[in-house]
This record gives structure tokens, sequence and C-alpha cells, in this order.
């Protein structure tokens, strides 16, 4: 009765709205999975409740949780060893201004394409220390994280989301998915507008919104604005006074690495002739493991002859990370547990009898797409999911070979939509990591971030009206980063007014 109709969307939107309306995420998620048990149990409680444990069981990721907490040790370590302490004193000296802090952070964040949990976490164990010594809020550092994290991953060709995409594109499409993944990067204009827009908000100096009241409290000292108790910090005490820049930056560059090279040896271990298909067919996920133990081991043969850190301090740390990621984790899980139950509602069944397999090429397509993926995104926290469902659709779409450019465009509108319903999601895992990395508390990330998403989204509906008529990506593409730059120059005008007037 409730499984593959519009009730399937009622828990992921429950727990939404309750998150952004109590600003308690736990509570609401939880809400929506039981509203979610309920409904597809037919309302027979004792069904709803083995229903819920098993979707929870089935739609965890233990990986991707190790990852987390030898991360959250890595992250610990980082600081016990006195190395984030050194780098923020080395940066201190390189960096002279906020600006130039939040352009190295952004910059960071272009560099780790590989893949973006791995990217949310350590650009925000890195760069932390340096915003906080020149008041950036908690919230924008989440939202630079989270900007640059799976932004870039779409649009970058050797990455973990490059080769999910590859994945979603049937054999029959007449063109491979690596070669329609390359395609859709000039046309993906949300990930190219959402970069644009990180650097000229800093460039211009422009905050609105919830971010400039998260702005203006860093300016005084209140970095948190609210949510600051929610995080384990390490002990001042614990914190060694031997330790230097290398016991940071060697640390993360082993992590980068190694990752890199694990994701490369598992994809030839799949059978890969080359590299870009051995990046294509990695293994990421337990490639990142990998290289988080790598690291470890490091960081141990790197401090403990030194005596940066004790032995015991060295083990405690694992505790201490376990801590460190006990709020990313608890949210995840929920997450996936939500997405798993939207699953088993089969909202990608409704979804497709809404957006239909036989629609017409028609020029507004491709906005349509990118709203529907947004929306789709949006509800169920997960942009891998919307390209699974959506991909293969908008391909289905464009059966002829002449209407080649069209399809490309349209995939292209729903990885964009995707990542951007994504992207304000509160229960997307990206943005939980977004918050984890900066250490924000999460609605404030998901508040803020989402006025600054709205402007980009408005210009990419434009953009993807442009592209569908005149199918050529410069075009499109110039004329919303035109759009976006007179958007922003509006902004910062009205808010000088207000502040006059004020």
């Amino acid at each position: 009765m409730f499984i593959g109709t519009w009730w399937s969307l009622v828990p992921p939107l429950l727990a939404i709205v309750l998150a952004l309306v109590t600003k308690e995420v736990y509570s609401s998620l939880f809400i929506g999975v039981a509203a979610g048990a309920l409904l597809y149990a037919g309302f027979h409680p004792w069904n709803a409740f083995t229903s819920l444990f098993t979707i929870m069981k089935d739609s965890m990721n233990l990986n991707i949780l190790i990852f987390d907490v030898l991360l959250g040790m890595i992250i610990v370590l980082m600081s016990k060893s006195g190395g984030s302490a050194a780098y923020g004193k080395w940066a201190g000296k390189k960096i002279k201004t906020k600006k130039s802090a939040m352009l190295a952070t952004t910059g960071l964040g272009m560099l780790i394409f590989v893949d973006d949990y791995f990217n949310c976490l350590t650009v925000g164990s890195v760069m932390r220390p340096v915003t906080d010594r020149y008041k950036v809020s908690r919230a924008k550092l989440a939202y630079i994280i989270d900007a640059t994290a799976a932004p870039i991953c779409i649009i970058a060709p050797i990455s973990s989301w490059a080769a999910a995409v590859n994945s979603y594109v049937p054999e029959d499409a007449g063109i491979t998915g690596f070669q329609l993944f390359l395609r859709t990067i000039p046309y993906n204009l949300y990930a190219l507008l959402t970069i644009a827009m990180v650097l000229l908000v800093i460039l211009f100096n422009v905050d609105f919104g919830l971010m400039k009241k998260h702005e203006d409290n860093a300016a005084k000292g209140d970095l948190f604005t609210s949510g600051a108790g929610e995080f384990e910090q390490v002990k001042e005490e614990e914190i060694s006074s031997k330790g230097k820049v290398i016991d940071l930056v060697l640390p993360v560059a082993v992590l980068i690495f190694s990752a890199i090279g694990a994701m490369i040896y598992t994809g030839f271990l799949g059978g890969a002739t080359n590299v870009i298909e051995a990046f294509a067919g990695c293994d990421a996920e337990t490639s990142l493991i990998f290289a988080t133990l790598v690291t470890v081991f490091v960081m141990l043969l790197l401090y403990l002859p030194r005596r940066v850190v004790t032995f015991k301090g060295f083990m405690d740390s694992f505790v201490d990370g376990f801590k460190l990621m006990i709020p990313a984790i608890a949210i995840l899980i929920f997450a996936w547990t939500l997405k798993g139950m939207g699953d088993a509602l089969e909202i990608g069944t409704f979804v497709k009898t809404i957006v239909g397999a036989d629609a017409t090429a028609s020029v507004v397509l491709p906005a349509i797409l990118f709203v529907i993926a947004a929306f789709l995104a949006f509800s169920t926290g997960t942009s891998w999911g919307t390209f699974a469902i959506l991909v293969p659709i908008a391909i289905a779409m464009f059966p002829d070979a002449g209407q080649l450019e069209m399809m490309i465009i349209s995939v292209s509108a729903v990885l964009a939509g995707a990542v951007c319903g994504d992207h304000v999601s509160p229960i997307s895992d990206t943005t939980v990591m977004s918050s984890a990395g900066a250490q924000s508390n999460h609605i404030n990330h998901v508040t803020t971030q989402m006025q600054y998403v709205a402007v980009v989204a408005v210009i990419c509906i434009i953009g993807y009206l442009i592209a569908g008529i005149v199918k050529l990506w410069w075009v499109a593409f110039g004329a919303s980063f035109l759009l976006l730059v007179i958007a922003l120059l509006a902004i910062k005008k009205l808010g000088e007014r207000r502040s006059e007037k004020a």
C-alpha cells in the first residue's frame, strides 16, 4: 500500500523538516526512521520493530565507520604530538590574513580530490588551527570544506566518484562510462559554480544570511555560535612541546599517497589494464582503511622514538579518536538507516513513475532533471543513490545518436542536481563529514550552507535552460558565471546599505 508511492518520501522529508525546525538532528532522524518502519510494516508494531533493525544492520557501512575511527585517531595524534600547533605557528608566519587562510583551505580541498570522505576530514584537521587563528567561524570552515569535497570529486576523472558514475552507465548507451563522465565535466554547472562561489565569496569578502551572523560572532571570539560543547577536545597538558611541522605534514602526505597507491593497486587486482581503468574499478573504502593503517604505523615510528608521544598516549588516542567521531558516526548510522528505509519503500520506483523513460528531448529537460535530482538527493541524503536511479533514465531518454549532446547535458544536470541536493541535506554523509572535519555543529553547517547553495542552484536552473537551447558548454557556463558574479556583487551592495542604515 505504501511501497513505491509518494508515502516513500514521508520518512526522509519528516526527518529533514524536524531537524531544521528543532535543530536537534538525532531525534529527528530517529523519528524519520521509525515512521519509515511503520509504513514499511503496514503499521504492525512488531514487524516495524524487526524491520527497523534488519534495515539498520543491512544499511551500515562498516568500512566507513572503521575509516572514521582511524582518521579520528590520526587527528588526535596530530594534536597530541604538537604537529597541528606547530603547523599553526608556521602557517601564521606564512599566512598573514583571514582571506589567505580561507584561500589556503580552499586550495588544499581542491588538491585532495581522490575521495570526499577523505577530503572532508583531512582538510578540517589540517586547516582548523589556522582558520581558528584568523577567526574564521566553524560554520564557514565547514562550508569551504563541503564546497571543495563533492564538487571537486564529481569533476575529477581520477576519483571514487568518477568510478561510481562509470558503473551506472548502461553498456548500450553508445558511449563508454568514462567518456561520458569526461564530456559531462564542462556542463556540470553546480560543481563549477560552487567552486567559483567559494573563491568569489572569499575574494569579494561577501557573507550573507546566517553565515554573516556566524562570521560576526567569530570576529568577537565565538567560533561556534552554538554547539561547541559536543566536541571532545584534546587537553592542553597532553599536547607535546616537541612537535614540529613534519609531525603533521608527513602523516598527511603518507595518507594521501598511500590512499592513491592502494586505489590503483586494488583496481589492477580487479583486472584493470591502465591507471585510469584502475581508478574506475578500485575498492575505495578498503584503500582508505589501508591508507589510515599505514599512516598510524608511520606516526608510531615518527613519534615514539623522539618521545613526542608516550606509548600509552599513543594507544589512548584510539579511544580519544573514537570519542571525537561519535557525533559523526551516530548521524551516519541514522542517515544510512533512513536511506535503507527509503530503498525498502522503493522511493526509486516512485521517482521513475514520475520522471518516466519516454520523455521527449525538450530543451527544458536538463533544468527539470536538475531539480528532480536535487530533490531526490536532498530527500535521501545520497548523491550516489540518485545517480543510480536517474543516470540510466536520462540516457534512455535519448536513444538516437544525433541526440548525444543533449544526453550529455541531461546526464550532467543529473550529476549536478544530485550533488546540489546532497549538499544541503542534513542526512547526507558528506555533509555530516564536513561538520565533523570542521568540528562545527551539524545543523549550523546545514542552515548556513543552504542559503549559499540556493544562490548557485537558481543560477544552475537558468544555466541548464540556456544549455538546452544552445548546446554549447562555454555559453552556458559563461552566462551562469556572469550571473553568479552579478548576484554576489548585488548581495554585497545590499548588505553594505543595510549596515549603513543600522
